[in-house]
């Protein structure tokens, strides 16, 4: 007896969005200590918000601001890459489908492109 059912395909299983949140997230932690001590007192400044708060932060992640600028860029680069992989399996698995694109695929674009412009920030002012 054989089983008939099967075409000798796997199946295809929906790709997880957990890789690049993971990356996309510690990205975004780096980018804003290394922007916290130049960067986000000046941007806030000039759009008239206190950022008497960021001096704390700013004490402890200072001299740490070297790595912390390559964690954010390892990890923004990376989850970007994997999100672009993600987003070229799922055009090229299904053909036929109609092209989605999910909340989580524009949420995670979105702090992808907030931990850039602070990654960005942090390099110029600091």
């Amino acid at each position: 007896m054989t089983d008939n059912t099967r075409t000798g395909f796997p199946e295809l299983k929906p790709a997880s969005v957990a890789g690049p949140t993971f990356l996309a997230a510690c990205g975004l932690a780096a980018a804003f200590g290394a922007a916290s001590c130049c960067a986000l007192p000046a941007l806030l400044g000039s759009l008239g918000l206190g950022s008497a708060w960021l001096g704390a932060l700013a004490f402890l992640a200072g001299p740490y601001r070297l790595v912390l600028l390559a964690a954010a860029a390892v990890c923004l680069i990376s989850g970007g890459g994997l999100l672009l992989w993600r987003r070229r399996v799922a055009v090229t698995c299904a053909p036929g489908a109609a092209r989605t694109r999910s909340v989580a695929t524009g949420l995670i674009t979105a702090v992808f492109c907030v931990g850039t412009a602070l990654t960005a920030l942090g390099l110029v002012f600091g």
